[in-house]
This record gives C-alpha cells, structure tokens and sequence, in this order.
C-alpha cells in the first residue's frame, strides 16, 4: 500500500498520465493526492481533470486557485483569462458535471495515520491544526450548498490580509479562500503578502514565507503544499514542510512523493512547452 501527494498539474494531462504510469499504481491499495489546480495554462486541462476523476477513490484532490477560477468561469462570474487554458472543459458536454465535482472537492485532508495534511499554499500561520479543519470545512460547507453561486458571485475581490475571528461574511469566506489557495509570504503580524511570488532567497527582508512566520502556530505538523513553483526544494531548516509544485506548466517536472517512504517519483515536462 503506498500514498503518493503530487503536485501542481495545471493542464499537464499528458505529463500527469506519464506519471501513474511510471507509478504502476495498485487501484487495491494505493492512494494519489493532488494538491490542487488540476487545470489551467498548460496544453491539455481536460484530460488532466478527466485523469484525476477517473481514478475515483483512488485520489484524493484539494481545490487550489485556478480551479477556483474555473469555477467562476464555468458559472459566467468570470470571463476567461488570456493565458487560460480552460476551453476543452467549457465547450464539453459534461461541463456541468465537472462543475459540481470540483465544488465538492476539499480545501485541506489530513490523514492522522500517516501524521500528514494537504493543503494547496499551506497553512495560515495564525491557525493551528485543528483551527485551519474548521476554516476549511467552513468554506466546503458553503461551496456545497445551495447558496453556492451566490457565494461565488461574491467571492471576486480584494480580501482582508490579517485573520480575525469577528471577519463575517463574504470578507470571512474571501480571507479563507486566500489563504488556502493563494498565500506564500506573510508579515511578522501573520499579515498576507501577495505581490512578491518569488523564491524565499529573494524576499523582502519584512516578508517571510508562511510557514517561517513568527509564533507560526501549525509548527509540529508535516505539512505538504502546492501552489509555489519559484520555491524550489524544501527548507532544511523546515524539514516537515514539503513543496510540492515543481513548475511542470513551465517545463519543469511532475512529481509524486511517496507518503510512506519518502521516496520520489518524477516526469520532466519540457515536452509540454
């Protein structure tokens, strides 16, 4: 039995179907974590979206950023990007069942066997553990209930950078949704920093990456992520920390960490560019 947590694929599907295959997976036993966006800017998003749902309960997928922009593209909130890749999916006959799969997708999955969660940028620093489940079931519950277009009709705007309890409302749910989907850099106050998506040797000197933050809160959790792919590999200083996103939209590489072993698997995407 074997756990695998892979990362970004945005539209790799050629590269993501390499990859199971190099994995010669056990549909008995073993189990594939995706931490998120699925599609997006590469060459083949329906497929790579159709590669994950096909494996059923063999995979585990958690919502990042451009799926969540999927979703607002597909209920008309949003008109596609220039850069998107996304038209396979909405000029498919199964649209709307793609639709309503991602909106009940997860936003974090823990496994208190293997001692391991998932998230798509991580955890905010401000939460610990158990907060961060609550925040993320929290949003799920909307996303899957019957008010969930006029949540995503809500949801385009500017989010409040600093977590407070008494957030209400659409700012509460914007703040969550930021911080699972979209956070890399924060301030010494646990403030969100957006602007600088760089790698953490060329931060800012206020700026940490989230999981150095001061009094970080989710400090003795193994935690893998997403979403980051100028990071690089992972901080040794943070060995329980785990990047996951090794740029395979931009001619990287797709790659798959064995939960159990810690061993990794990889496919080089050039091919895609």
């Amino acid at each position: 039995m074997a756990t695998y947590a892979i990362g970004d694929i945005q539209g790799c599907g050629g590269a993501l179907e390499r990859l199971i295959d190099k994995l010669n997976i056990d549909p008995a036993s073993d189990t594939l974590w995706f931490a998120g966006d699925i599609v997006n800017r590469g060459p083949s998003s329906l497929k790579a979206l159709k590669t994950v749902m096909e494996l059923g309960d063999n995979a585990i997928t958690i919502l990042g950023n451009h799926d969540f922009h999927l979703l607002q593209v597909m209920a008309g909130i949003r008109k596609p990007a220039a850069k998107d890749t996304l038209d396979d999916i909405l000029e498919s006959a199964e649209c709307d069942d793609y639709f309503h799969w991602l909106r009940r997708q997860p936003l974090l999955h823990r496994d208190n066997k293997l001692g391991v969660t998932m998230t798509h940028a991580g955890i905010y620093p401000l939460w610990d553990l158990r907060e961060a489940m609550l925040r993320a079931k929290e949003l799920e519950q909307v996303l899957r209930g019957t008010d969930y277009l006029h949540f995503l009709e809500s949801l385009p705007g500017k989010s409040p950078v600093l977590w407070d309890d008494a957030l209400e409302g659409i700012e509460r749910l914007r703040f969550i949704v930021a911080a699972f989907t979209r956070m890399r850099y924060c301030k010494n106050n646990g403030a969100l920093e957006f602007d600088f998506k760089g790698p953490p040797a060329n931060a800012p000197e206020e700026l940490h990456p989230w999981y150095r933050t001061p009094g970080r809160l989710s400090i003795s959790d193994r935690l893998v992520f997403g979403h980051w792919a100028s990071h690089g590999e992972g901080d040794n200083n943070y060995p329980d920390v785990i990047p996951l996103d090794f740029g395979c939209v931009w001619g990287g590489r797709l790659v798959a960490l064995n939960l159990e072993s810690g061993e990794k698997s990889e496919v080089d995407c050039s091919s895609n560019k």
